[in-house]
């Protein structure tokens, strides 16, 4: 069978986004030329790849056996290229990366300009999102995720950890007074975040003597739906906030916040990991970003 590789990419991105003019719109192309694309497989192959619809694209049981042979074949051919370009040149190409708000602005962002100078022929497309990606679909190379991994079609390594601390601004402290024991956080204006309850519970420590799962429940004096923002109320002294330690830690160094009740809060570590689809997890421009950052967020800052 004389196959075009590229023609299969196509087809496995057709495949993946579920829609002819979404990966038109991707490439940059006519409908008409990936629908060319398609018919022309399908004629090597000697069989329909896929069913189409007005309801959308599905894929034939034997679009199927060519989807699952399309991709070992251009991951072995990302693999070879990329092995040939890191020994003349090192890791190169575009790097799609899936990344909180919160961790592009503490880590990844900052970051980029010793990676580049480290790996000059490297480029990073940043999707800051709070959502989870499909990461087939989005064409994502690496998601930085924390907590559980699940999927058995992802390779997980950890590159940090992070936790939470209560923090206020010195002024704030000034004005109000810096509370010594939880019952007198009462009589504080505290910050909230309105688009994850969760963060609401403030979890005990072993210290508080409380039920393990247990926590201290915040209304707010103050809310918002955004981690930076929340950062930033705290700086101006709104109020108390519980707080990324990967968004507090700088500030807390230099003196512009002050940890508040440190032993009466749960400060356990949550793993951050670098998350790549088992197929590509190999390449070395995805090795070389993942090594970089874990290297970045073990440092001062972290």
């Amino acid at each position: 069978m004389k196959l075009d590789l590229d023609d299969a990419a196509l087809f496995l991105r057709v495949a993946e986004l579920g829609s002819l003019s979404a990966a038109a719109r991707e490439r940059h192309a006519p409908v008409s030329q990936v629908s060319r694309a398609l018919v022309r497989l399908e004629e090597r192959c000697g069989a329909r790849l896929m069913h189409r619809s007005t309801h959308g694209l599905s894929l034939t049981d034997e679009g199927d056996t060519f989807a699952a042979h399309a991709r070992r074949l251009l991951d072995t051919r990302d693999e070879l290229a990329a092995a040939f370009q890191h020994k003349r040149a090192g890791p190169s190409g575009w790097v799609r990366v899936s990344v909180s708000p919160v961790l592009a602005q503490t880590a990844i962002v900052p970051s980029l300009p010793s990676l580049y100078e480290a790996y000059p022929h490297l480029q990073v497309d940043v999707l800051a999102d709070d959502r989870i990606s499909d990461m087939a679909r989005d064409g994502v190379d690496i998601a930085i995720r924390t907590g559980a991994i699940t999927g058995d079609n992802l390779v997980a390594r950890q590159i940090a950890e992070h936790g939470r601390r209560l923090c206020a601004a010195p002024a704030y402290l000034a004005r109000f007074g810096t509370p010594q024991h939880p019952d007198e956080l009462a009589a504080h204006r505290l910050i909230a975040n309105s688009a994850s309850p969760v963060l609401n519970r403030w979890p005990w420590s072993e210290r508080a003597g409380q039920r393990k799962g247990e926590a201290y429940l915040v209304q707010g004096h103050t809310r918002s739906d955004n981690s930076v923002v929340l950062l930033e109320l705290a700086l101006r002294g709104v109020g108390i906030a519980r707080v990324n330690d990967l968004l507090s830690q700088p500030h807390i160094a230099r003196g512009d916040l002050v940890p508040v009740l440190d032993d009466w809060f749960d400060r356990s570590r949550i793993p951050i990991y670098a998350v790549m689809l088992q197929e590509r997890h190999r390449l070395p421009k995805l090795r070389a970003c993942i090594e970089h950052w874990a290297r970045w967020l073990a440092g001062p800052a972290a």
